[in-house]
């Protein structure tokens, strides 16, 4: 953890190290970086364009304590005069080498984590106000529930936009279904909440900070994420982020938070 910190504000340093460098006449000139590092929407999108990033991360460990993790991670965004639609596709897992108490090593998987989710979003006559479907699916092997789908529906609006923040919040009634490790099916109706502020540290290195919280009548299932990424090069970014996932009803073996920092690299098409 106290090293995932450092390595995030060496991030942060090196972000506006490069606003200040880019003064040098001897750098290349800083062009276009890829939509996961811009603020604003460009201003002619073509019709049915894709935007595209994949991200990794591993840390493998050995000596006193061996183990390997494992993040990754495929956003798509498709881009039309009407729509703006979102595909997400990530997964985590980590292996531990234990030894018992006989003296045999053994590995372990200590965490699986599979997630998916779509989202369709109409635009409005209104500028940055948009209607919107949202479907998600879970599996957690040792989280508070080991399924976790749900559906939302409501309406989205750019609450603030500048040329270097934009904050966008979303609202809407929804409905969720899970299933403990004990076999136990939960479902009902939600309200669910969302925000996303964007800010534009440098040209090459933004910050953005995701928050979303779906409401129900037994419990308060919630997703916050802060991320740093900045530009390597064209195509290429290093991101180091910290991750909270929040349930307010687990049972007496379990905690209410599950946290995860990382530092991925970014491959953007």
């Amino acid at each position: 953890m106290k090293s995932s910190s450092f390595l995030a504000l060496a991030l942060f340093g090196l972000a506006h190290c490069s606003a200040f460098a880019g003064a040098a006449d001897d750098l290349p000139e800083i062009g276009n970086i890829h939509s996961a590092l811009s603020v604003n929407r460009p201003e002619i999108i073509p019709n049915g364009g894709w935007f595209t990033s994949a991200e990794l991360g591993a840390i493998s460990t050995s000596g006193n304590t061996t183990g390997t993790s494992i993040s990754g991670k495929i956003d798509a965004r498709h881009e039309t005069a009407d729509w703006s639609n979102e595909y997400i596709v990530s997964g985590f897992f980590k292996e531990d080498e234990i030894t018992d108490d006989d003296g045999e090593r053994y590995r372990t998987r200590s965490a699986e984590r599979w997630a998916a989710s779509a989202k369709a979003a109409y635009k409005l006559m209104k500028e940055g106000s948009r209607a919107f479907v949202l479907g998600s699916h879970v599996n957690d092997k040792f989280g508070a529930y080991t399924r976790y789908s749900s559906f939302a529906a409501g309406h989205g609006s750019q609450l603030y936009n500048t040329d270097t923040k934009a904050l966008d919040v979303e609202i809407g009634p929804g409905y969720f279904k899970g299933q403990r490790e004990t076999g136990e099916i939960e479902s009902g109706l939600t309200v669910r909440g969302a925000a996303r502020f964007r800010w534009q540290v440098s040209p090459s290195a933004a910050f953005v900070q995701t928050v979303s919280v779906e409401r129900g009548t037994s419990n308060v299932h919630s997703i916050a994420e802060s991320a740093l990424s900045t530009k390597i090069n064209d195509t290429m970014q290093m991101k180091a982020a910290f991750s909270a996932r929040n349930d307010t009803n687990v049972p007496v073996d379990k905690k209410n938070t599950d946290t995860q920092t990382s530092l991925t690299l970014v491959y953007s098409f």
